[in-house]
């Protein structure tokens, strides 16, 4: 099995949310970032948070267990912050690196699975659910130069258009894999199909 480790992105500021969205509460009273790490952690290893330098973990819901990147320019875009993190873990032994968005806590584990077996130092895995491509996107470490390069606020989209040939997408029964929280809506939105989920 491909040894990939985790990068989920939190540095950003989601000013469509009104407020700082990544301590927004799901139903359970987790924060909207903790619900998005336990994700990951059900699956990956080595779970890493790229943050802002002012932040406070604790008060974003994260356990003091959790290794926190610090992005000095996260406010410059999402580019600086996922290559602040591909940075702090290019000397890592991982195969590829799972970027993942704080703000996606319905990922379903059997999706994240299902990647990590896809995943390769030459490949860039992203799921597809319905036609539609969504997140994580795992890109294995002949690509982490490029990542490392990266500025601004397009975040990976330049490195994945430039290695079409690299690609391997995994078809996915589950829609989690598009559902992020621009807005308070879509929280509300996603807590609620999640709890019929587990009723259903």
């Amino acid at each position: 099995m491909p040894t990939v480790t985790a990068l989920i992105l939190a540095a950003g500021f989601g000013s469509r949310f009104g407020s700082d969205k990544r301590i927004a509460r799901l139903p359970d009273d987790r924060t909207l970032l903790r619900a998005s790490l336990d994700r990951a952690r059900a699956v990956f290893g080595d779970v890493h948070v790229v943050l802002r330098p002012e932040d406070d973990p604790a008060a974003l819901g994260l356990p003091a267990s959790c290794p926190v990147i610090r992005c000095v320019e996260a406010r410059q875009g999402m580019g600086h912050s996922l290559a602040a993190g591909v940075g702090a873990l290019s000397t890592g032994p991982a195969d590829a690196i799972a970027v993942l968005l704080g703000d996606m806590p319905w990922l379903a584990e059997a999706s994240l699975r299902a990647l990590v077996e896809k995943a390769g130092a030459g490949h860039i895995v992203f799921p597809l659910y319905q036609g539609q491509r969504g997140h994580p996107v795992l890109f294995g470490r002949v690509f982490w130069p490029e990542l490392q390069a990266l500025v601004g606020d397009e975040g990976a989209r330049a490195v994945l258009q430039a290695h079409r040939a690299a690609w391997v997408s995994v078809e996915v029964d589950d829609p989690g894999v598009l559902r992020d929280v621009d807005m308070p809506a879509a929280l509300a939105r996603g807590s609620s199909s999640l709890q019929g989920e587990r009723r259903g």
